[in-house]
C-alpha cells in the first residue's frame, strides 16, 4: 500500500474513498470504459473458449472470455499456463469484479490477464465483505486489486471511532453535518445511497474547511506584515504616460487599475492575482502600476518565465513609453525613468551596467528573468514585484524576490490561464483576484478546427494549402511541434520509445519535410528553447518584421509572443498538449485585424478522450470554460502541490469546479474562526488536522505563495 497507493497509516487509509460504488447485481457500463487506464468492472461472462495457436516458442493456449454488460461486450484474454484456473472459474452466467488495464488488439476493446474476483451466491463466504447491496470500488492499482483494499478497509475500520474530528462542534451543528467517525463508516461501508451522500457533504467540508483554514492564517499572516505605502504621484510619470497613450483603456483596466492602485496605497503588502483572458491587455495594467510605484520613489521588478519572454517585454514596454523610457539619456523627458532587461545570456558589460542601475535607483523598471533573483542583484527600493504566468514560476523564487526589498514589496501576480473562481480561492487563496474579461479593441476572432491526419489524410494535405492562403494574403504562420528533434531529444527518445506509441513530432523534422514538400518556396525557420539566446532573438526579429514566412516552433511561443500579422497556426499532435496549453498557443494568433486560424491536428481515434479534448479546445474560445474542462481532465491532480496529478490528492472528495458553494461557505467560516482565534488554540482536532494536510513541504509551498 505504502509503495502503489501511498498510503502509510491507518488514517491514510480510512480517507482512500471508494471510487464508485456497484449495486449488486447491477453491471458496469462496458462502452465508456478509458484506455490506457486501470479500471474495475462488474460484468457476467457470455461465454469462454480455449484456442491453441503457434507462437515463436511452439505451440501455446490462449484463453479468450467474453463478458457482457447486458448490452456491450468486452473480451479477456489469458495466456499460456495462467488458462487454466480462470476457464475452471468463468463459466457462462458467473458474475464477477474484473481489473485491468483496457488496450485495444484488433480493433476491439479487451483486457489482457485482467485479475477477478468472483460474486458468487448469497450462500457463499466469499460475499461477505460485500454483505450490503452497494460494492465499494475503490481506486486501485495492477499490484493492488480494489477487493483487497476493501478487504483492508474492513480490518481497520473499526478504528475510525478513534478518528479526530476537525470540524468545530458549532459549525458541524449548524450545518448539520454528520460526525467524522459516522462519515468515515458510511463512505466505506454504506447501506443506502443516502449514507453516500451524508458521508459525501461531511467530508468535502472536511476538506474544504481545513484547507480554507490554512489559507486564511496566511492571509492573517499577511496583513501584519508591514510594507511601504505606494501612492501615484500627480502630474508624475504615470500622469505623463496616460497622456501618451494612442486609446483609452477598458472600463475592465480601469477598475483593475483602481483595485491595484488602492492596494498600493496600504501600509501592508499587496498580494494580488491578475488574470484575463490571452490578449486583454494585462501588460497594460501591470506597467501603469510599476509607473504609479517609480512615481512614489520605488523600483518595480517584472518576472517573466523564458528569456524570450523578457526580452519580448522589454521591448514593448519601452515602445509604450517612449521618452518616458529614456531617463539620464538625452531624448528622455523630465519625468522619464530608466528599464534596464536583465537575462541570463547578457554580456558581461550589459550586466554590469544594469545591476549598477539597479543599485543606484537609476532605473525604476526591470523586466527579467529568475537572474533577477540571484544574490548578486541589489536594488534601491524595491516597491513592486510582477510576476508573470505564476505557474512556470516557482514559489521559491517569488519569496527570494519578495526577500529584497527593505521591506516585503507589493505583489502582482498575472496569469493569462483562467481560473475558475473556486480554484483561484483554493489554489491563490492567499491572492486577492482581479480579472480582465473584456478583450481590447482591434482584436479578431479565432476560427478552430480538429484536423484528423489518420483518418483523413486529406484534410491534412488542405491544412498546408490553407497556411500556403495565408501567406498569399500576406500573412503569416506558426506550426508547433511538441518535441525539438535534436541529439539531446534523440538520446531521451531512445529512452521513451515504448513499443508501438510513436514518439511526439519534431520542430527539426517537420521544419525539413515542409520546406521541401507542402510548404516548398515559403521562407520557413525554426524555434527552440534550446537555440542560443541570440539566435532565438534574431529569429524572432525576422518573423515579427515579416521576413520569415512560417516559423515551426515548440511551446517556447506559447506565452507573450506578439506577432499581429501572423494569423494562422498548426499545432501538431495537438494531443500531446494540456487544454489550457493549446488555449494559450492559439492566443498567439488573431492578434490583428485580420480573423485568426488555428488547426490541431491529430492521430487520437475518434472516440478517445483526448479527441474529446480538442472537440473541446476547437468549440469556444472562453479560457475560464476551457479551465473547468481541464481540471474536471485531470480532476484526480493536486490542488495544492505542485504535482499536478499525482495518485493521491489532499482533495479526495471536493471536486472544486462542483462544490463552489461548499469552497465559499468553508471560506467565511474560515475568515470567521482565524478572525476569532488565529492560533486556533481552542481548536486542538482542526489544529491537529491543519499539521498533517500541511506536510512541512506543502506548508512551504503555502508560504511561499
Amino acid at each position: 500500500m505504502a509503495e502503489h497507493l501511498d498510503l502509510h497509516t491507518v488514517g491514510d487509509l480510512l480517507h482512500h474513498y471508494p471510487r464508485r460504488y456497484a449495486e449488486r447485481g447491477e453491471l458496469t457500463t462496458l462502452a465508456d470504459l478509458p484506455l490506457d487506464e486501470h479500471v474495475t468492472v462488474v460484468a457476467r461472462v457470455a461465454d469462454a473458449r480455449v484456442l491453441t495457436f503457434n507462437g515463436a516458442r511452439g505451440r501455446g493456449q490462449r484463453l479468450e472470455v467474453t463478458i457482457t454488460d447486458g448490452s456491450g461486450r468486452l473480451q479477456l484474454v489469458f495466456f499460456g499456463k495462467g488458462v487454466h484456473k480462470p476457464h475452471k472459474d468463468l463459466l457462462p452466467g458467473t458474475r464477477a469484479m474484473f481489473a485491468g488495464k483496457v488496450s485495444v488488439f484488433n480493433r476491439k476493446t479487451q483486457l489482457a490477464h485482467p485479475a477477478y474476483e468472483l460474486l458468487k451466491g448469497e450462500e457463499d463466504g466469499a460475499v461477505d465483505s460485500w454483505a450490503g447491496a452497494l460494492i465499494p470500488i475503490y481506486p486501485a492499482t495492477t499490484k493492488l486489486e480494489s477487493w483487497k483494499i476493501a478487504k483492508a478497509v474492513d480490518a481497520v475500520l473499526p478504528s475510525a471511532l478513534e478518528a479526530l474530528d476537525p470540524l468545530p462542534a458549532g459549525l458541524r451543528e449548524g450545518r448539520g453535518l454528520i460526525g467524522l467517525p459516522d462519515a468515515l463508516r458510511k463512505v466505506h461501508r454504506p447501506r443506502t445511497k443516502a449514507d453516500i451522500a451524508d458521508a459525501r457533504d461531511r467530508l468535502k467540508w472536511d476538506e474544504a474547511f481545513v484547507l480554507q483554514v490554512a489559507l486564511a492564517r496566511r492571509r492573517y499572516a499577511d496583513t501584519q506584515l508591514p510594507a511601504v505605502a505606494r501612492r501615484p504621484v500627480p502630474g508624475g510619470l504615470l500622469d505623463a504616460f496616460d497622456a501618451r497613450l494612442p486609446f483609452t483603456l477598458t472600463e475592465g483596466q480601469q477598475k483593475v487599475s483602481e483595485e491595484i492602485f488602492g492596494d498600493l496605497a496600504t501600509e501592508h503588502p499587496m498580494h494580488r492575482l491578475l488574470q484575463g483572458e490571452v490578449g486583454s491587455g494585462k501588460t497594460m495594467v501591470a506597467l501603469r502600476a510599476m509607473l504609479a510605484v517609480v512615481d512614489a520613489g520605488g523600483q518595480a521588478a517584472m518576472l517573466a518565465p523564458t528569456e524570450v519572454l523578457a526580452q519580448q517585454h522589454h521591448r514593448s514596454v519601452t515602445e509604450m513609453m517612449g521618452e518616458l523610457a529614456e531617463g539620464g539619456m538625452l531624448g528622455g523627458t523630465e519625468h522619464a525613468t530608466k528599464v534596464v532587461l536583465l537575462t541570463g545570456s547578457m554580456g558581461a558589460a550589459a550586466r554590469r551596467q544594469a545591476l549598477l542601475d539597479l543599485v543606484t535607483g537609476e532605473a525604476g523598471i526591470v523586466i527579467g528573468t529568475h537572474v533577477l533573483i540571484e544574490d548578486k542583484v541589489r536594488f534601491h527600493d524595491l516597491g513592486l514585484v510582477v510576476v508573470d504566468e505564476q505557474h512556470r514560476f516557482g514559489v521559491e523564487q517569488r519569496d527570494a524576490l519578495r526577500g529584497k526589498g527593505k521591506q516585503p514589496p507589493h505583489l502582482l501576480v498575472m496569469t493569462a490561464t483562467p481560473i475558475p473562481r473556486t480554484v483561484a480561492m483554493t489554489v491563490f487563496g492567499d491572492l486577492e483576484t482581479s480579472v480582465l474579461d473584456q478583450l481590447p479593441a482591434g482584436r479578431s476572432p479565432i476560427a478552430s478546427h480538429v484536423v484528423p491526419a489518420a483518418d483523413k489524410p486529406h484534410f491534412l494535405a488542405r491544412a498546408w494549402e490553407r497556411v500556403r492562403e495565408e501567406v498569399e494574403n500576406g500573412h503569416q504562420a506558426y506550426v508547433v511541434c511538441p518535441r525539438i528533434g535534436d541529439e539531446e531529444d534523440e538520446k531521451k527518445k531512445a529512452k521513451d520509445a515504448e513499443g508501438d506509441k510513436r514518439p511526439p513530432l519534431a520542430v527539426l523534422d517537420v521544419a525539413e519535410q515542409l520546406a521541401r514538400g507542402p510548404l516548398a518556396g515559403l521562407r520557413v525557420e525554426v524555434l527552440h528553447g534550446r537555440m542560443a539566446p541570440d539566435d532565438k532573438d534574431a529569429v524572432m526579429r525576422r518573423f515579427a518584421k515579416g521576413e520569415t514566412h512560417v516559423l515551426v516552433a515548440t511551446t517556447v511561443i506559447e506565452v507573450g509572443v506578439n506577432v499581429p500579422n501572423a494569423t494562422a497556426m498548426v499545432i501538431m499532435d495537438a494531443d500531446r498538449f494540456g487544454v489550457s496549453q493549446l488555449h494559450q498557443l492559439r492566443g498567439r494568433v488573431g492578434r490583428g485585424s485580420a480573423p485568426g486560424l488555428c488547426l490541431l491536428v491529430t492521430e487520437a481515434p475518434e472516440a478517445s478522450p483526448a479527441r474529446q479534448r480538442l472537440g473541446a479546445v476547437a468549440a469556444t474560445l472562453d479560457g475560464f470554460e476551457l479551465s473547468r474542462i481541464d481540471l474536471e481532465q485531470r480532476r484526480e491532480g493536486d490542488v495544492l502541490g505542485q504535482a499536478q496529478s499525482g495518485v493521491r490528492s489532499s482533495l479526495r472528495m471536493l471536486a472544486v469546479i462542483d462544490d463552489e458553494e461548499v469552497i465559499a461557505a468553508a471560506r467565511e467560516e474560515a475568515v470567521a474562526v482565524v478572525a476569532a482565534d488565529p492560533e486556533l488554540t481552542g481548536h486542538p482536532e482542526l489544529r491537529t488536522a491543519l499539521d498533517a494536510l500541511l506536510d512541512k513541504e506543502r506548508e512551504r509551498y503555502l508560504d511561499k505563495g
